[in-house]
């Protein structure tokens, strides 16, 4: 693939095509919208703030559970293909609405960074809720800052605060569009922390004006923690050629402009379903198969690269 000013290995063989066709029917059935029967629940806060969690559970044998970090000014009802995803593979998805939502109805009240240690508390609030349970980490921009950070890379933490982010690691990470690093929130060093497997995705129209780099290729401080993390502990890069932040407003923001890139979309839903399968579940016949279908995929293809470290 060449977008972007990314090059590397132009063809894949047969046996990597393959990978992909058995990746994408392990993941199967078809992402469908939003799962049915999602429940509200509150958790709270030091200070008593109530914190709104939905909760989404599969409807057959309960695999895991996902803990899900929504974007900047986002919701959990703005991801439905991505939580569809994970669902369908048997996880539960619990999903809190942070303060800096537009949904929220005290956000108002949380300017600047004071979002920031709102998260921070509500991200603790959900590790203490599921107990001693498993969990795999996700999110999204603002949202994967946060899934990174229970994967043991190391944010700036606010004034007052102390850490680390949360008590008990995630199993893995899955982070859409991580932010480049931001000196009031996360260094290139703190991303290297990271200690747990992770799938780190951007595109290469990911540039947000005003955040991070600039220029054609800014889109490759999304990468930052990939490139920063230690190698050796199964960590993936996944690159969507054409891709931008919001998926042509398929994920976080409707509102943004098309059209939506929901192919693309699929294709990154299932890829870290495959990812979810092989890390999130422990050991046995089904994470070792989707652990060697993701490495197969390892190089370029139209449309996408899959990197490792």
């Amino acid at each position: 693939m060449a977008a972007g000013g990314l090059t590397r290995r132009g063809a894949i063989g047969r046996s990597v095509a393959g990978s992909l066709a058995g990746a994408l029917t392990l993941t199967a059935p078809a992402l469908a919208g939003t799962p049915p029967g999602p429940r509200r629940l509150d958790l709270a806060a030091p200070d008593g703030r109530m914190i709104p969690v939905t909760e989404w559970r599969p409807a057959g044998r309960l695999r895991g559970t996902v803990l899900f970090f929504h974007g900047a000014g986002s919701s959990p009802q703005y991801y439905p293909d991505m939580v569809a995803a994970w669902v369908g593979a048997g996880h539960r998805v619990l999903a809190p609405l942070h303060v800096d939502s537009r949904e929220h109805p005290r956000t108002r009240d949380f300017p600047g960074l004071a979002s920031w240690q709102a998260r921070i508390e509500d991200m603790r609030a959900l590790v203490a809720h599921i107990g001693p349970e498993p969990y795999v980490a996700a999110g999204h921009s603002y949202g994967a800052l946060a899934a990174l950070g229970l994967g043991g890379a190391e944010p700036v933490l606010p004034a007052g605060m102390t850490g680390p982010v949360a008590p008990r690691l995630a199993l893995a990470v899955i982070a859409f569009s991580p932010p480049a690093p931001i000196p009031v929130l996360i260094t290139g060093a703190g991303y290297g922390a990271l200690r747990v497997p992770a799938l780190i995705q951007t595109g290469t129209l990911d540039i947000l004006p005003g955040m991070g780099p600039t220029g054609p290729d800014a889109w490759r401080g999304h990468l930052a923690p990939f490139d920063a993390a230690a190698p050796g502990g199964h960590r993936y890069g996944l690159v969507l050629s054409g891709v931008n932040h919001y998926f042509g407003g398929a994920i976080c923001d409707f509102r943004q402009p098309g059209p939506p890139q929901r192919e693309a979309l699929s294709t990154a839903c299932a890829i870290s379903r495959l990812f979810l399968t092989g890390f999130g579940e422990g050991q046995g016949a089904g994470p070792t198969r989707a652990r060697r279908l993701l490495d197969r995929m390892i190089g370029d293809r139209p449309g996408l690269q899959l990197l490792r470290r």
